[in-house]
């Protein structure tokens, strides 16, 4: 069983992110960034790792106008973290949609291998997870360099592919990772129940995973901004 707390602190941590996307949703919407997916971009980031965010946000991503403040210049680690953070924000939309798809039709999981492959619905959903993290995460990536590059669509979307299936992937293998440990290590064995997406635990146990997803995909962003080949946001 569930303890109290936990299922309370699970309420509480869900509607801070909640609360800190519609914060910057309506901040970006007064200031429009000047890369239009970030106005996506910044909201979404704040679902999982609200106060985090928020400072980034508040600190150097916040598109004030020359003529009232100095212009802040990222740091290099500050414009890696929000390539990773650009990444993360199409897995976590994909994570979303892929999850509530799961919770809506239950039979879904059988498409992808449940039963067949995997004796774990968990894992069937994961498959479904990346597919719809891969499809967001390279479009939100094409946005951003196509309009940058001034390419052409096809172009483009080599470049998204090029820039964004490294990072995609090394950021869902550490929600996956975590999501595993959560599920076989602590859940299962301490409380004697399995996460499920309609559960308030799951999506608090999400916003740790995002972040662990944060951090193992923190070192590609960084290879990858260093040799050219992802734009800085």
């Amino acid at each position: 069983m569930i303890p109290q707390w936990l299922h309370d602190l699970s309420l509480i941590s869900l509607a801070v992110g909640a609360i800190a996307a519609v914060v910057l949703a309506i901040d970006v919407a007064r200031h429009p960034q000047k890369m239009w997916i970030m106005n996506l971009v910044w909201p979404v980031n704040a679902l999982f790792s609200p106060l985090g965010v928020a400072w980034l946000y508040a600190k150097f991503g916040r598109n004030i106008p020359q003529g009232d403040h100095a212009k802040r210049s990222a740091p290099f680690a500050v414009q890696v973290a929000k390539a990773a953070g650009h990444c993360g924000s199409g897995c976590t939309l994909g994570d979303i949609i892929a999850e509530s798809l799961a919770v809506t039709f239950p039979g879904i999981a059988v498409w992808f291998g449940l039963g067949a492959l995997f004796a774990e619905p968990m894992f069937a959903i994961w498959i479904l997870d990346f597919i719809f993290a891969f499809a967001i995460g390279i479009a939100f990536q094409y946005f951003t360099i196509q309009p940058m590059r001034h390419l052409a669509p096809l172009d483009g979307l080599k470049q998204a592919l090029k820039a964004d299936v490294l990072s995609l992937s090394a950021w869902q293998i550490g929600m996956y990772g975590f999501m595993a440990i959560a599920q076989f290590a602590l859940f299962r064995p301490l409380f004697g129940v399995s996460l499920k997406a309609d559960m308030p635990e799951f999506w608090f146990m999400m916003q740790i995973a995002m972040n662990a997803g944060f951090a193992t995909s923190y070192p590609v962003n960084w290879l990858l901004l260093k040799a050219g080949v992802k734009e800085a946001m």
